[in-house]
């Protein structure tokens, strides 16, 4: 039995912000202008709803995330089908059962629920147009590979008939030991060598329907050759390249020079080959994948429409279609922003299910052919929403800031420039006094290379330099229009918030290709965030840090966030990251894999389904071929020679190997 806990039911959500969209795609909202003051204290005005706004959790969270009457977010892992967590109340329940942070938590019945409104969208789409086929999708492994959220997918998976795409011969492994549901499919993908092919041929024989899609034309030689050498008839498709492509940074992943795939004529030299081996009734699905993450509409628009053609002439040309597998690529709306953005959509699922479906059948029907069993290998718009990593702030790093002293008789004539400066600046001259500042610190710097300027007076050009820049951002902050040459200034003044994570770990994407996730607190959403900052990881790196977030209009440099009080916890939140962050994080300063949570909804809480610990040291040092006893022993010899050596006493020695023998036992991450 799991452990179980008070369900807190989450606020009414107020409207969207009124928005237009602009030449990028990215929707612009109506500039604030109330503004005054670089503030340090919160307001008493500060509502739920500005919270709402500012973090744009309508836009991304909707309708498994929201904010609580308490200021904390709620989690509804069941969508709009009633029951919600408050999340700020279930890290500290978990916390109390000895796990520390951060912490993964999965939600299974948001899984659930992804894969229904998947499959219930393609339903209504078939039924709409009148489609006489069916439509049975696959989760691809290579997305999370983690054998609880595989084993919980293909057990919601079942009355749905959903079935699993392996890209590798470990992923295959994996999928015929789990995929245990009667008509699912197992499409197999990847590169293929002669194990992989009878393996899945093999499969055949336990009731898998195992489709071998070709992706070199290479693989056709193997499959004819396993086909002859096992006696079974292979069920296969073809990956085709696609002139369509996709669009943002997996747009090239398509086109004639993609990775994978057959060209044109290679797929019909595939045809000649398996017709000469009497095989071409074996072709029976065609692949394609346009990208993942695809943020316009009209993209799957045109590959549909290239593809349902291929798959027409294919039939013409003698082989039995049945499938049409139109890959991944349906996209998150990470920045909430619906627009075709690169961390956006432009669509929703229902739009996506209807174009396919209505165009797949339009062609058929012009040629008089059947329709094919539609597949889908959805991967990150099932599996993204239900994870969310928890972390704390350690501490911060503010700027410098305040009211700096009035220089006094005999200081250096460039701090009374710079006093003036800062006693002058206004609405009308902040640009041009933002310049003049940063001459004149430059101008101290050169002096104080040069040994003209004394150390103490440089500290009191920086002061005054710095809360010049504190006065020239309050201004800013009011403007419907800041220039390009002071938009730097609100990253240069941000906060440095050292939270305990790795972004490598953790967030691999957000280091390697700037992926956005939407990062927010979980609690204090009612108290109005004074503070901009960004957040650097424990790792010894500096590129261990995020700094680009989500925005209405593009990309912020900072994240708007509350004071940071020592001794209080202030943890931080970062959705929609269920999808390859785990098994593609690395372990940068061996940092290793954070606990993982299973929680599941119940009528009286909630329950802890599963508890996967975190990688120990003892754990992480294995990896890179270290063995804990031989450290341990090699501190212990040590020790003993300092003791002959009388630099340590017999107590100090104990005490360093106590503590290093459990420190090998412990987290890798920040106890608090």
């Amino acid at each position: 039995m799991g452990l179980e806990s008070t369900a807190t039911s989450a606020i009414e959500k107020k409207s969207a912000p009124e928005t237009g969209e602009d030449k990028n795609g990215k929707l612009a909202r109506k500039q604030k202008t109330s503004v005054a003051l670089v503030k340090t204290e919160p307001s008493s005005q500060w509502k739920i709803e500005d919270s709402e706004d500012l973090y744009r959790i309508e836009g991304w969270g909707e309708p498994y995330f929201s904010i609580n009457a308490a200021g904390h977010i709620t989690v509804s892992p069941k969508g709009d089908r009633g029951g919600s967590l408050d999340l700020f109340e279930l890290v500290n329940a978990l916390k109390q059962r000895n796990l520390g942070l951060p912490m993964l938590l999965r939600f299974s019945d948001i899984l659930e629920d992804r894969i229904e409104r998947l499959n219930a969208c393609f339903a209504k789409a078939i039924a709409r147009y009148n489609y006489s086929g069916v439509y049975r999708g696959v989760f691809p492994v290579k997305c999370n590979q983690q054998r609880h959220l595989i084993e919980d997918l293909v057990r919601f998976g079942k009355p749905h008939q959903f079935g699993l795409e392996a890209g590798s011969k470990p992923e295959l492994m994996i999928a015929l030991a789990l995929l245990d549901t009667p008509g699912a499919l197992l499409i197999c993908n990847g590169y293929k060598d002669r194990e992989y092919i009878e393996t899945a041929m093999l499969s055949q024989r336990l009731g898998q329907t195992a489709i071998i899609v070709l992706e070199q034309i290479e693989e056709v030689d193997l499959v004819i050759a396993a086909s002859r050498q096992l006696g079974i008839k292979p069920i296969l498709g073809v990956r085709a390249k696609l002139s369509t492509q996709g669009m943002g940074r997996w747009g090239t992943s398509s086109g004639d020079r993609a990775k994978f795939g057959l060209t044109i004529p290679e797929i019909i030299q595939a045809v000649e080959q398996l017709k000469a081996a009497d095989l071409l009734d074996s072709l029976q699905l065609l692949h394609f994948h346009i990208g993942s993450q695809i943020s316009a509409i009209n993209v799957v628009k045109d590959a549909i429409r290239e593809a349902s053609q291929i798959y027409v002439e294919l039939a013409s040309l003698g082989a039995d279609m049945k499938y049409l597998d139109v890959g991944g690529g349906l996209g998150v709306d990470y920045d909430g922003s619906q627009t075709n953005f690169y961390a956006s959509k432009n669509y929703n699922m229902q739009n996506y299910a209807n174009d396919i479906v209505a165009e797949l059948k339009d062609t058929c029907a012009e040629r008089q052919l059947p329709v094919p069993t539609l597949i889908s290998e959805s991967g990150r718009a099932i599996a993204s929403h239900q994870s969310v990593l928890i972390f704390d702030v350690l501490s911060t790093c503010d700027a410098p800031s305040g009211q700096p002293e009035p220089p006094q008789e005999g200081e250096p004539p460039i701090i009374w420039n710079l006093w003036e400066t800062y006693q002058s600046i206004n609405v009308e001259n902040f640009q041009e006094a933002y310049h003049d500042v940063a001459q004149f610190k430059e101008e101290a710097i050169s002096r104080f290379n040069l040994g003209i300027l004394r150390l103490t007076e440089r500290a009191r050009v920086e002061r005054i330099y710095w809360a010049c820049c504190e006065k020239i951002l309050a201004i800013t902050r009011q403007q419907d229009y800041v220039p390009d040459d002071l938009e730097e200034l609100e990253k240069i003044m941000a906060s440095i918030y050292y939270v305990n994570l790795s972004v490598f770990q953790s967030a691999p994407d957000c280091w390697a290709i700037d992926q956005l996730f939407p990062i927010m607190p979980i609690h204090r959403l009612g108290e109005e965030p004074t503070r901009r900052g960004i957040l650097a990881d424990l790792t010894c790196d500096s590129d261990g840090k995020i700094d680009r977030f989500i925005d209405l209009r593009d990309v912020k440099s900072v994240l708007e966030l509350h004071s940071y009080q020592s001794g209080e916890p202030y943890y931080l939140g970062m959705f929609l990251s269920g999808a390859y962050q785990e098994i593609m994080g690395n372990l940068h300063n061996l940092f290793g894999d954070t606990n993982a949570i299973h929680i599941q909804l119940t009528p009286k809480g909630y329950q802890i389904e599963h508890v996967v610990k975190g990688d120990t040291m003892t754990e992480v040092v294995g990896y890179v071929q270290y063995d804990a006893e031989d450290l341990v022993e090699s501190i212990r010899q040590r020790t003993e020679q300092a003791l002959q050596e009388k630099r340590i006493t017999l107590a100090e020695s104990q005490r360093l190997l106590q503590t290093y023998e459990q420190s090998l036992s412990r987290y890798t991450y920040l106890n608090q």
